[in-house]
């Protein structure tokens, strides 16, 4: 069966693929779909929920959406739902390193480093029918990134039960404890259970 995912990123996409082995994760650009909807809201369900509505309009099949993000406690909460834009105003736009040394550079000498990765999955099949998972991966900001894989916030975030950041975390390993992957193994067993008509 295929899904829709609303998500222009490939590393994303990968994780999709293996928290669902059993369907086909298709993007909106292997079909020529432009696709950059407005995240206009201040939640992460909010901005899933308006990622997935608007690529099943388009579609009319299936769609996922998450709208992820990492929340520092010492900074209420920031960088939250904005965190793929953090830092990026007055024009300005940081890349992924530039982001985590921004986040790095603004947590100098504060002793609080508790944060979490946190995922809202949304499952649409349609306008009234659709099922909503958020999960959180708690974890502490290093002062100095670790780890060559994942991706965007995943140097910085250590999981102290772990003895690794995220980034040092094998993909099975981050697959299993990750935010995403947890919200994906709850929808995946909606869907054994409520399979789309």
């Amino acid at each position: 069966m295929k899904i829709y995912f609303a998500s222009g990123n490939e590393h994303k996409r990968e994780e999709m693929a293996r928290i669902f082995p059993d369907y086909e994760i298709r993007i909106p650009k292997d079909e020529g779909i432009a696709f950059d909807p407005e995240e206009t809201e201040n939640t992460f369900f909010g901005n899933a929920l308006i990622k997935a509505e608007s690529l099943w309009k388009i579609v009319r099949a299936p769609v996922l959406a998450d709208d992820s993000g990492i929340c520092v406690d010492a900074l209420g909460g920031a960088p939250g739902v904005t965190s793929a834009r953090f830092g990026s105003e007055n024009g300005q736009i940081l890349d992924s390193p530039g982001r985590n040394a921004l986040l790095i550079a603004k947590m100098a000498g504060i002793p609080d480093r508790k944060c979490r990765f946190v995922c809202n999955m949304v499952l649409f099949l349609g306008p009234d029918r659709f099922w909503s998972v958020q999960e959180t991966l708690e974890g502490e900001l290093v002062t100095e990134g670790r780890g060559e894989g994942g991706f965007g916030y995943d140097p910085l975030v250590y999981l102290g039960e772990y003895g690794k950041t995220v980034a040092e975390l094998s993909p099975k390993e981050k697959d299993l404890l990750s935010h995403r992957g947890k919200a994906g193994r709850k929808i995946s067993a909606l869907l054994s259970l409520f399979p789309p008509e």
